[in-house]
């Protein structure tokens, strides 16, 4: 298999980021759709980003992101898992 170089580019605003502590996922027989949201401790939530993506590049990315992870923590530790408010 040949490697291909992909070159990718990333304007000064999107490199920057955007804060996230709450995801939102709905889909569609033709798409996913990934809200993250800000949290706010008054209890609002403001939807920072939308991805729309088709099922298989969901399905692409669960499996990227769980290898991602799986490295992570080989690295530097299991990630606890979040406590659910009212259960600590």
């Amino acid at each position: 298999m040949t490697e291909m170089k992909l070159d990718i580019n990333i304007d000064k605003d999107t490199a920057l980021g955007r804060y996230t502590n709450l995801a939102l996922i709905a889909h569609t027989k033709n798409e996913f759709i990934l809200d993250f949201a800000l949290l706010q401790p008054q209890g609002g939530a403001i939807v920072v980003s939308r991805v729309i993506t088709s099922p298989q590049h969901a399905k692409a990315l669960l499996r990227s992101l769980a290898e991602n992870v799986a490295r992570y923590e080989e690295t530097f530790g299991p990630i606890p898992e979040p406590v659910a408010e009212g259960q600590a």
